[in-house]
């Protein structure tokens, strides 16, 4: 017996009873798929921040703050999921501000170009001569040149400029009486900061550099430079104690362009650790949100692996119940000479066609329905984010998928095989 002929002989065997057979390719499928949508799942939203954080530079950048303020960070009740105890020790009036000292101790370390203090920047509104209404505004400090960000008009803006100026989230151009992101380029607008000392608003005016297409970097946050930040910081503490002042509790390093390896940057990593120091890359940062995507995926890969069990424990009921069925046939092939290697062979390649069948259904399934949820999304959640590929999926594995399944088939269907493999003929030829 050839191996096409025990293909052809496995398939065919299968439509004797369509209504199990069906039912038990029916239970692989639906693990089968469970397993693929969740893989392109994973791949679509890592791809798309992998697809963010190549086209967000950033290299040899480095985020840096004392070790004591990032403990304080990570105790916080806002990054629990539980209600914390205060501790007078240890508080977030207590965290460790960034130097002048600091930072020259930072540029001493080998491989750092140049550092700074990042001031955490707030404003209180944002509006524009074209409209009366005000809105809250997210801002980040530009913290290094080396970063990009997609933008959808314009270009980011200049750290070094004199004049202050802002690269606008995309969802602020409308509300702030722009036709479009174009016409919003060069345009001015007042951004609003509250002096802590007099409660007195004073309104600093901006230039649009550019518009911002969303993404995982920008953070729905607007971007602005070193002049616009220092103003906004000094018309806030004006008043203030100098000490004050000046304030940050975060430094950004940009390294010789000979450390950007992971190697080298994680040797200066540790450098600034024993100084008591912890860093992290824009890839640390955003490789946080992978991570939580990771989980889900893991976890709901789990559920279609259950699934497979499911399927398995089926594949070896409807062989067993086919051996019991074929006892007769099964010893006239053993009389005519069928060895037992064959007919175990035949038995498990059955269980292999069905978890072929069910595996190729899902694959079918699963990417119908990528093609329609991707498309609505594209039109309604995932609208606002250009270039976001919802579910994709990698060719290669789902090679790997079909495999895998068509192996745990093969291993569900080794007792029934060896079972109708050790059938006495005689015995057999007497069943009724």
């Amino acid at each position: 017996m050839s191996l096409i002929e025990v293909i052809k002989s496995a398939n065919s065997n299968l439509l004797r009873n369509k209504g199990r057979s069906l039912l038990t390719i029916l239970a692989i499928f639906i693990g089968t798929f469970t397993i693929i949508m969740t893989t392109g799942i994973n791949t679509g939203v890592n791809g798309y921040i992998d697809k963010q954080m190549n086209s967000a530079g950033g290299e040899g950048y480095l985020e840096i703050m004392p070790e004591a303020t990032m403990e304080l960070m990570a105790s916080a009740s806002m990054l629990s999921s539980e209600a914390q105890e205060y501790n007078p020790d240890k508080n977030a009036s207590d965290a460790q501000v960034i130097s002048d000292d600091d930072i020259a101790e930072i540029k001493k370390v080998d491989g750092v170009k140049s550092a700074k203090k990042w001031h955490m920047t707030s404003a209180e509104y944002i509006t524009s001569v074209k409209t009366d209404k005000k809105y809250v505004i997210e801002l980040a400090t530009m913290p290094t040149d080396t970063i990009n960000v997609d933008m959808s008009a314009g270009a980011m803006v200049d750290i070094d400029a004199e004049k202050p100026q802002i690269a606008l989230a995309d969802k602020y151009v409308a509300p702030l009486g722009f036709d479009s992101d174009e016409s919003a380029v060069g345009q001015t607008v007042k951004l609003a900061v509250k002096n802590v000392v007099t409660k007195e608003i004073v309104e600093i005016e901006a230039v649009i550099s550019g518009v911002m297409n969303p993404s995982v970097i920008g953070f729905g946050r607007s971007w602005i430079n070193d002049s616009l930040s220092q103003r906004l910081s000094e018309s806030a503490s004006e008043g203030l104690p100098a000490e004050y002042k000046d304030r940050a509790f975060l430094a950004v390093a940009q390294l010789e362009e000979d450390y950007y390896s992971k190697e080298k940057m994680q040797e200066i990593k540790d450098a600034l650790k024993d100084m008591g120091y912890s860093a992290m890359t824009v890839e640390d940062e955003v490789g946080m949100i992978k991570s939580f995507f990771d989980a889900i995926t893991i976890v709901l890969t789990i559920f279609g692996m259950i699934a497979l069990v499911a399927a398995s424990i089926g594949i070896i009921n409807t062989l067993y119940m086919a051996v019991q069925e074929r006892t007769r046939e099964i010893g006239l092939m053993k009389a005519m000479g069928l060895g037992k290697g064959k007919i175990r062979t035949m038995f498990s390649f059955e269980a292999v066609a069905l978890g072929f069948w069910g595996a190729v259904l899902g694959v079918a399934v699963a990417y119908a329905a990528k093609e329609v949820t991707n498309g609505l999304a594209a039109q309604t959640f995932l609208k606002d984010l250009p270039g976001f590929t919802l579910i994709a999926f990698n060719p290669l594995n789902l090679v790997y998928i079909v495999l895998l399944i068509m192996a745990i088939a093969f291993l569900a269907g080794t007792l029934p095989a060896r079972k109708a493999s050790k059938l006495d003929p005689i015995e057999s030829l007497r069943y009724e």
